[in-house]
């Protein structure tokens, strides 16, 4: 018998994985002629072929083909030990015929990691570059593929974008498989289901639908089913290409899928009947339906009393207003309406406003572009001396600033209150809307006053109760109004009290909850403890 001999491949890709009907082409049961259609596909000089024999009384030929660089050298390893094994044993030598060595293989190896067969060339390229062995045995048309895909990876560690002071440090990863595993490791349910999608025509990008089968609500898995197997794109390399993709209002600049790094927080998801997305080479899951008022939560809320959580909750609805308004409300009042501001405050403002040679909206956008570059700044230089940056060059370029005549104190004070305002906000893609929020009610109110700030105020509430998230309004349980949700917008009601699931999004209505007399009021029958 032979054992293995190493051969690289560098051949011009071709195009022989269909026939000229559009279907998907069988192998040969030739192993020459699918090992050159296989090097004509490919082309790469890190596809490795490795041939071998077994000398019976009719010698056997076959090759095991893959790509060098996904897989894992150890478990590579592994089966090389394994094949030797296999091709020195007793049942090796009773093989006469290529089915038989098929049998055998297949067998064999079925106890180390997942084995698969198939007879399509099509299928064959798929399941090699997705870093599986392949087992191509001459005078057979199967090939037999074995999962060894195993690239290096990020370790599990502490999300860089949802810190939390309490809680789980766990955050999710680049790998797919690692991802799924964080949720089932919290999640041991058997109606926890995963299923398996492919998107991207040329990066073939694994993406999971997880949900809990009997609490989701079948229309909606259906329906994100549907949407993603109607991707039509070449390349998918993070979650932001699904989200876009799919989202109900593709122009609406506010966000309708949650996205988190945390596993705890996509499984709360998953507990309240909503479907999780992962998708291979990305931390972050998107959840959904997605309501307006989940984006102003925390896991950490659910970690803490519930008193200071609904503290904190109305801190962070009060930063968003903030956020979006109070450049806005400023330039009305200055510009517009200084019979509503205090004699007292008017006459320092005018006072700091004289000698700067701007008017105010130019004042207001001028910071406010300074302190966006700065923070942008911020996040794309090293990590080291990021932070520094955005906070001295604030400091020092608001101060100079001032000295210099250009603005007056109270833009800064203004500015820097919205600027922090914005970073109350827990999720980054609702801080982003209240940032194009803000700066359109600034051009509106520098043309229109109060009047455009009411105008502005109440188109943005038409197009929040105008959303919808895979079907479901994006306002409940606000509008339409659902008095048992309630209990977790803006009032982070006591545990015992949330029994219910989100109206409209979970198909189980059966408690979540009990054991709410576990501590009565009268105490009676308490024992006492010496």
């Amino acid at each position: 018998m032979m054992f293995f001999r190493k051969k690289q491949s560098a051949s011009a890709p071709g195009s022989a994985a269909a026939d000229d009907s559009g279907t998907e082409k069988p192998i040969s049961d030739d192993l020459d002629e699918n090992i050159n259609t296989v090097k004509n596909e490919i082309g790469s000089t890190d596809l490795i072929i490795n041939y071998s024999q077994i000398n019976t009384p009719k010698p056997i030929r076959f090759a095991c083909v893959y790509i060098s660089n996904m897989i894992s050298n150890q478990i590579l390893s592994d089966y090389s030990t394994e094949l030797g094994k296999i091709l020195i044993s007793e049942q090796c030598h009773k093989v006469k015929a290529p089915t038989g060595l098929f049998s055998l293989l297949s067998n064999q190896f079925a106890g180390f990691r997942r084995v698969s067969q198939g007879s399509g060339l099509g299928k064959l390229i798929e399941v090699l570059l997705s870093g599986e062995l392949i087992f191509l045995i001459d005078g057979h048309d199967e090939f037999l593929s074995i999962d060894a895909y195993s690239p290096d990876g990020r370790a599990v560690a502490e999300p860089s974008t949802q810190s939390v002071v309490r809680g789980p440090k766990e955050g999710f990863t680049e790998s797919l498989g690692i991802n799924i595993a964080l949720i089932r490791k919290r999640l041991r349910d058997k109606a926890l289901k995963a299923e398996s999608l492919i998107v991207g025509t040329r990066t073939k990008t694994k993406v999971a639908l997880m949900y809990i089968s009997d609490i989701a609500k079948p229309e909606i898995v259906d329906e994100l089913r549907r949407r993603i197997g109607a991707i039509k794109i070449d390349g998918v390399l993070e979650s932001g290409y699904i989200e876009e993709m799919i989202k109900d209002n593709r122009y609406s600049i506010f966000p309708t899928f949650l996205n988190t790094e945390k596993p705890d927080t996509a499984t709360a998801c998953l507990l309240e009947g909503k479907v999780a997305i992962l998708v291979d080479g990305t931390p972050f899951v998107l959840t959904a339906p997605t309501l307006f008022a989940e984006f102003f939560q925390a896991s950490e809320d659910y970690y803490h009393q519930f008193h200071i959580a609904t503290l904190v909750r109305l801190f962070r609805y009060t930063a968003f207003v903030f956020s979006m308004f109070i450049p806005a409300i400023y330039i009305t009042l200055a510009n517009f309406h200084q019979e509503m501001v205090p004699t007292p405050l008017l006459i320092n403002i005018v006072a700091q406003h004289e000698g700067t040679p701007f008017p105010t909206t130019v004042e207001v956008l001028l910071m406010q572009a300074i302190f966006e570059i700065l923070r942008e700044g911020g996040i794309r230089t090293p990590r080291v001396v990021g932070s520094a940056i955005a906070i001295v060059g604030a400091l020092v370029l608001g101060q100079a600033a001032v000295d210099a005549g250009i603005i007056s104190d109270i833009i800064v004070i203004i500015v820097a209150i919205t600027t922090i305002s914005n970073f109350a906000i827990p999720n980054y893609a609702m801080g982003n809307a209240a940032r194009l929020v803000r700066f359109t009610m600034i051009f509106i109110v520098s043309a229109l006053g109060f009047m455009g700030l009411l105008m502005g105020a109440i188109a943005l509430l038409v197009e929040l109760c105008r959303l919808k998230s895979v079907g479901v309004p994006y306002m409940s349980p606000f509008a339409p109004k659902a008095k048992t949700a309630l209990k977790d917008t803006f009032i982070r009601f006591p545990l015992w009290k949330n029994t219910t699931r989100p109206e409209g999004i979970s198909a189980d209505t059966s408690p979540r909850v009990g054991g709410e007399d576990i501590v009565t009021d009268t105490q009676k029958e308490q024992p006492e403890f010496r």
